[in-house]
C-alpha cells in the first residue's frame, strides 16, 4: 500500500482525500476525506478571471490541507484542477499561489482527462463486485460546478466528454437577477436552462454514445444530494449514500421540488451543505436531463470520484518511482 494525498479543486469545492492505495487490486483505505465550499470559479463565466476573494478562500482551504497532509506523512500529493482554472485568464496567480502554500504545482487537466479519472474512482472497486449486479458498459457523469463529463466504458474508458453544463455555471447563466439567484425561478428561467443543458448533451453525445451504456453512475455533490434527500437522511451518510439507487420518477419528483422551493426551504433539508443551497436546483435539473436522453430508470450514486481517481494514479506515479 501506499500512502498518498489527493486534492480536487473544481469550480465549487476543493476536496482532500489522504488513503493508502493498492492500484493492483482497486483497494483503496480513507485516512482522511473532506471538502471545503470555496467557490473557486466565482464570476469566471462573466470574466473570465477568478475574483481575488475566490483565490483567497481557496488558498486558505490549502493551507489548512496542507497541514494534515504533513501529519498523516502522505508520500505524494497530486493536486489536480478543473474547470473554472482551466477557463481563468489569470489562472497563473492560481498555480503560483498553490506551488507556495502545498509545494506541487496544480495541474490544470483537460476535461477528457478529468473524465478519465472520474470514471478510475468511480468502477475501480466495481469489479469483481456481484453482489451489486450492475450491468456493463458504465456511463459514468460527473455533475460539476463549471462543467459535467461523461465516460462510457466497460473495464476501461472507451468514449469521454466535457461539457460546460456545471451546477454553478448554469446557476449563474440563468437563476441570477441583479446578483442575486432568483428564488424560486421563473418558468422562463428554467426553460432556459434545460434548453442550455439539452444542447450541451447534444455535444456530449457526438463523442460519447450515452444510450448505449446498461448502467448510469452519478458522481459529486449534486448527485450524492439527491440521494440524500430520496433517503431522507437526517444528515449527510456518506455510507449510507455510496451504492444508493434513486429511481429516475424519484429525482424528477426532487428536482421539481427543488426549483420551486425558496433559499430558506433548501437550506432547511438536514442533508443540504450549507454551499450547495443556492445551486442545488440546476445540478437536479442536469441529472434530470441525463437520465430522459439515456432512458435510465435509476442512477446508481456513488461517493468515489475523480478524487479516488487522482489517488489511484497518485499511487501508480509513486510505485513507477520506486
Amino acid at each position: 500500500m501506499t500512502r498518498v494525498a489527493a486534492v480536487d479543486c473544481g469550480t465549487n469545492s476543493i476536496r482532500l482525500l489522504v488513503a493508502d492505495v493498492n492500484p493492483a487490486t482497486g483497494q483503496l483505505v480513507d485516512l482522511d476525506r473532506r471538502m471545503t465550499i470555496v467557490r473557486l470559479g466565482q464570476g469566471v463565466d462573466k470574466t473570465g478571471r477568478l475574483a481575488p476573494e475566490a483565490l483567497e478562500r481557496t488558498f486558505a482551504a490549502c493551507r489548512d490541507y496542507a497541514a494534515i497532509i504533513k501529519e498523516l506523512g502522505a508520500e505524494r500529493l497530486r493536486f489536480v484542477a478543473t474547470s473554472a482554472s482551466r477557463d481563468a485568464s489569470n489562472r497563473d496567480d492560481f498555480v503560483r499561489g498553490v506551488l507556495d502554500i502545498l509545494g506541487v504545482e496544480p495541474e490544470v487537466i483537460t476535461g477528457d482527462e478529468e473524465a478519465e479519472l472520474s470514471f478510475t474512482g468511480a468502477t475501480a472497486e466495481l469489479t469483481g463486485r456481484d453482489d451489486l449486479a450492475l450491468a456493463k458498459p458504465y456511463l459514468v457523469v460527473d455533475i460539476g460546478g463549471g462543467s459535467t463529463e461523461f465516460v462510457v466504458g466497460d473495464d476501461a474508458v472507451r468514449a469521454a466528454r466535457s461539457v460546460n453544463i456545471g451546477c454553478v455555471r448554469m446557476t449563474e447563466r440563468h437563476l441570477v437577477r441583479d446578483g442575486k439567484v432568483t428564488d424560486p425561478p421563473t418558468p422562463d428561467q428554467i426553460t432556459a436552462m434545460r434548453a442550455d443543458i439539452e444542447a450541451a448533451l447534444d455535444l456530449a453525445e457526438q463523442t460519447v454514445p450515452l444510450r448505449e451504456a446498461r448502467t448510469l453512475v452519478g458522481l459529486a455533490g449534486s448527485v450524492t444530494t439527491v440521494s440524500a434527500i430520496a433517503q431522507n437522511l437526517p444528515e449527510y451518510d456518506t455510507d449510507a449514500i455510496h451504492h444508493s439507487r434513486v429511481s429516475y420518477d424519484r429525482v424528477r419528483e426532487i428536482t421539481e421540488s427543488l426549483l420551486a422551493s425558496t433559499h430558506a426551504e433548501r437550506a432547511a433539508i438536514p442533508s443540504m451543505h450549507p454551499g450547495r443551497v443556492d445551486v442545488i436546483g440546476a445540478g437536479a435539473l442536469v441529472l434530470l436531463s441525463i437520465m430522459e436522453r439515456v432512458g435510465a430508470t435509476e442512477v446508481v450514486v456513488s461517493e468515489h470520484d475523480i478524487l479516488d481517481g487522482i489517488a489511484f494514479k497518485a499511487a501508480e506515479g509513486a510505485e513507477g518511482a520506486n
